[in-house]
């Protein structure tokens, strides 16, 4: 709890004093592949359950407090990257009026912080970290899968309901990654 209400006074305060005026992230195929859909909501909003599953699932206090530097660290960077390099995606045609629960998301979720996506990049950090809690327990193939499908429709969500671009989620995803990797690479070191 105290990282979230820690986290976000930071994130707010980035995103109310940018360094510079926002970029606009370009648009690609796969922008126009995904339709708009405002009843993926509930599965962008899903992260904030499986963010919280690998911690409940950590066997001991030190791989809890690796996985919080970890995770921390990685907010941190992206944090820093929005101050230093504000992004945004473009205006669409949405009449955002006709969705309420989207409206309240876009106004809360200040322009400035589009890439790399931080909700992609701490669902894919999840998304390993409970894999690797996954193999430690020897878990059956459908509960790996059933994680892995949930990183996706976490990421597929952000394009859905047009929080971000393809872009963004590519550039979450290898951030995501690379955090949970070194953070893996650290917790067998020790």
């Amino acid at each position: 709890m105290a990282f979230m209400v820690l986290f976000f006074a930071g994130y707010f305060g980035v995103m109310r004093n940018p360094l510079a005026p926002p970029t606009v992230m370009p648009l690609t195929v796969i922008d126009e592949w995904i339709p708009f859909t405002p009843a993926a909501f509930g599965v962008y909003v899903s992260l904030w359950a499986y963010v919280s599953l690998p911690p409940a699932f950590l066997p001991d206090r030190r791989q809890l407090l690796g996985y919080g530097m970890w995770i921390g660290a990685l907010c941190l960077f992206c944090l820093a990257l929005f101050w230093l390099w504000p992004t945004t995606i473009p205006q669409d045609a949405v009449d955002w009026a006709a969705h309420p629960g989207l409206v309240m998301i876009k106004g809360i979720d200040l322009s400035g912080n589009a890439c790399p996506s931080l909700h992609v990049a701490t669902a894919v950090f999840s998304a390993v970290w409970l894999q690797h809690i996954l193999n430690g327990i020897k878990a059956p193939r459908w509960l790996a899968i059933a994680n892995w499908l949930q990183c996706a429709a976490i990421a597929w969500s952000t394009l859905a309901i047009r929080q971000h671009v393809a872009v963004d989620v590519l550039a979450g995803s290898a951030v995501g990654l690379v955090f949970a990797v070194l953070s893996l690479r650290h917790l067998a070191r020790r």
